[in-house]
């Protein structure tokens, strides 16, 4: 039985495991600040704050075991026509993108990420709900891509 996310002529490529890092500083971050301050009130006022102290724990700690399986479950194909990505854990998604309906290619680097040596690459097509973007790629890898994709994307246009 052959499942739609895992096509049988592909070789997936994977992104950097640094893209777990990325992902688990803001989290860190954002749940840490709450938790942080139910623990002063918990124990400063009174020890029904310790609920808001472990809400946000629970959910770093969910974090924490969930964003590295979302990270092996990112990959990415190029084909001879279009370029496939994949992603998701329980809700799983594979974007087809072909080359002849790419309007132009980004990267993009936020400041943590390259701290950590990582960039985006986002593709914008002539469709607007379009999700197609790779994240955790090294800078090299992402600007070669970006190059690969924008010649094989001019080439399609050009054959039409």
């Amino acid at each position: 039985m052959t499942s739609p996310f895992e096509p049988h002529d592909v070789t997936w490529s994977r992104v950097s495991p640094r893209l777990v890092t990325a992902m688990l500083v803001p989290a860190t971050i954002s749940l840490g600040i709450p938790m942080v301050v139910g623990v002063v009130l918990a124990v400063t006022i009174s020890p029904w704050f310790w609920l808001l102290a472990g809400v946000p724990a629970v959910f770093l700690l969910w974090s924490i075991l969930l964003i590295p399986r979302q990270v092996r479950a990112i990959g990415y194909a190029e084909r001879d026509d279009d370029l496939l990505i994949r992603k998701g854990v329980m809700f799983r998604s594979m974007v087809v993108v072909p080359y002849g309906r790419m309007q132009y290619v980004d990267v993009e680097a936020g400041p943590l990420d390259r701290k950590l040596g990582l960039a985006k690459v986002q593709l914008h097509t002539a469709s607007v709900g379009t999700d197609a973007q790779i994240p955790g790629l090294p800078p090299d890898e992402a600007a070669r891509l970006r190059d690969r994709l924008a010649s094989r994307g001019e080439a399609r246009l050009a054959g039409l």
